[in-house]
């Protein structure tokens, strides 16, 4: 068997976290509208009462949506057999960085949540250009 790299560990850990991130505005539609309305799927325009709650259905789309460049990348180190040091790193310091950006989006501090997006894009640069053999 493989060597699991840290890439495909941080890989692993980010997509778990991103398929969690659901449960808190779900509760939270729970709460505000009862157990049943909120299990027949409410109308894709039906917003939350709660802004921590909106903020936590757009963090978790956007973490769904970065996870489309990370994995492929992550994936790429790991088949490719250039994992290194750096992409390591990088790879650890996404998972961290999209960890921060969830909770700063949720608790809604603008500028701390560009900069850990703005640190995941650079992560996923490293992995990218690590691929291309560029660093």
């Amino acid at each position: 068997m493989e060597k699991m790299t840290p890439e495909l560990y941080w890989l692993t850990l980010t997509c778990l976290a991103t398929g969690l991130m659901w449960v808190a505005y779900i509760l939270n539609r729970i709460g505000e509208m009862g157990l049943w309305p909120a299990l027949k799927n409410p109308q894709p325009d039906a917003h939350p009462n709660a802004r921590w709650a909106f903020r936590a259905e757009k963090a978790h789309a956007n973490a769904v949506e970065n996870l489309v460049v990370f994995a492929p990348l992550a994936i790429g180190v790991h088949m490719l057999g250039v994992s290194n040091e750096l992409t390591g790193l990088a790879a650890m310091a996404y998972f961290a960085t999209r960890m921060a950006h969830y909770l700063i989006y949720v608790f809604g501090i603008p500028l701390l949540r560009t900069i850990a997006f703005a640190i995941g894009v650079a992560c996923q640069l490293v992995l990218g250009l690590t691929i291309l053999a560029w660093i």
